[in-house]
């Protein structure tokens, strides 16, 4: 797997990110059947303020968020509750996300749990969302949190969900 991750915020990097991304990633494409190694992903490890921008730009919504993510291509199933269209491994290059600290930082404090726990968390529910998964309704966020529990599980990790 290719994960290039660009970090314009040097706390990413004390953290481990590159390690937490690779981790997260080839987690979630493994769970998925996807061969890690033939699917790349770009990180943009950034603060508060660049993703706020971000969210302006893209989404209409002028704050800051935990996560963004770009897919290269439109990937959503047709029914709720249905598993996305598989990837083509002629394009193997899933997208992008986007991962602000001090929003993660918080939500980790506000939560009691590690840092770390929640990066993973947050960087497989982007990665989800590179491969087409949402969670805007009922069914397709029942089947996204899902498999979150699921990948967090088989990396040792509690349900983030609490249920």
């Amino acid at each position: 797997m290719t994960v290039d991750v660009v970090l314009e915020d040097d706390r990413w990097e004390a953290l481990g990110l590159g390690v937490l991304a690779e981790r997260a990633t080839e987690a979630t494409l493994d769970r998925l059947g996807l061969e890690p190694t033939v699917w790349g992903i770009s990180i943009l490890a950034c603060d508060d303020a660049r993703i706020a921008g971000l969210n302006g730009e893209f989404r209409g919504k002028d704050r800051a968020t935990n996560v963004l993510s770009w897919p290269s291509e439109e990937r959503a199933a047709f029914a709720a509750g249905e598993t996305p269209l598989a990837p083509d491994p002629a394009d193997p290059e899933l997208g992008d996300i986007a991962i602000a600290y001090e929003t993660c930082e918080q939500e980790a404090r506000d939560a009691e749990k590690p840092l770390q726990d929640h990066v993973l968390h947050l960087l497989i529910h982007g990665t989800l969302h590179l491969l087409g998964y949402d969670h805007v309704r009922d069914l397709d966020a029942d089947l996204m949190e899902g498999l979150e529990v699921e990948i967090l599980g088989k990396l040792g990790l509690p349900n983030p969900y609490g249920t």
